[in-house]
């Protein structure tokens, strides 16, 4: 019998650090995302979504745990996402005329302009080469 209760719990602690592997977002106000991005000279990687959107749900549940994506945003970028139709979302949406969900931003922190974009559900390779591209469009 304990040694059932070892096998769950090890199973238990390898998807709890899987779902860990993937890219963290912040939850913060947009203006501490900004500063921070600011002091560790990263690009933003924004992410606008909207709770009905099922293009969206995909990106979270099979494209955003992705270890290899993780690493490579979670060093590269501040990553957040707002629902588009609620609190900070709301202005931000308005900000940057987000229309279409998902809308996937990379802003320099700095002038708070958009240097690369896309929209709608992307995959792991895409993600990676739209971060490539927006890292080559700045003097990071």
């Amino acid at each position: 019998m304990r040694r059932i209760g070892f096998i769950i719990f090890l199973l238990g602690s390898n998807l709890a650090f899987a779902q860990n592997s993937g890219i963290d977002f912040e939850s913060t106000k947009w203006k501490e995302v900004v500063k921070r991005a600011k002091e560790e000279n990263k690009l933003i990687f924004f992410d606008a979504y909207t709770t009905w959107c099922s293009p969206c749900h995909k990106l979270q549940n099979q494209v955003f745990p992705d270890k290899t994506l993780g690493e490579y945003y979670n060093r590269n970028f501040i990553n957040v996402k707002y629902d588009m139709e609620r609190g900070e979302g709301i202005t931000l949406s308005r900000k940057y005329t987000i229309q279409v969900y998902p809308t996937l931003l990379f802003i320099d922190p700095r002038s708070e302009k958009v240097v690369n974009h896309a929209i709608g559900f992307k995959s792991v390779e895409q993600l990676l080469q739209l971060a490539e591209q927006a890292m080559s469009r700045t003097n990071w």
